[in-house]
């Protein structure tokens, strides 16, 4: 599986505020860390997120709902997600409206990861 580094991230995100506004930073270290790791946690040989989506979905939540940055966390776990599904050679079949009210409803807590993972399913190409 190809993987974003937190370097690719942390340019990522610098882009996103470019192009769309917002603060730019990292608001806690240890909570981007954590959204970063948290898709290839494991216990011995059992992953716990085992395909490239379920990664990619654990990424997008992970870096959503931390809040590792000051601003545009919404934004950069739509993106992380999107971008690790097509290094992956994986297509999400959906346009930006769709996308924006899936991590808007995310972010607010209306939908659990479980519930993005079978989203993003339901739309691969």
């Amino acid at each position: 599986m190809i993987r974003l580094t937190k370097e690719e991230i942390l340019l990522l995100h610098d882009q996103l505020v470019e192009r769309y506004g917002g603060t730019r930073g990292i608001r806690d270290e240890n909570l981007l860390d954590s959204a970063l790791n948290a898709p290839f946690q494991g216990y011995g040989e059992y992953e716990f997120y085992p395909s490239v989506v379920q990664k990619a979905v654990r990424l997008c939540y992970g870096l959503v709902m931390n809040h590792p940055f000051h601003d545009g966390n919404k934004r950069i776990g739509a993106m992380a997600l999107l971008i690790t599904l097509d290094l992956n050679r994986l297509t999400l079949k959906t346009n930006s409206a769709e996308l924006s009210e899936i991590i808007l409803r995310l972010a607010s807590g209306s939908i659990d990861s479980e519930s993005l993972l079978r989203w993003v399913q339901d739309r691969l190409e």
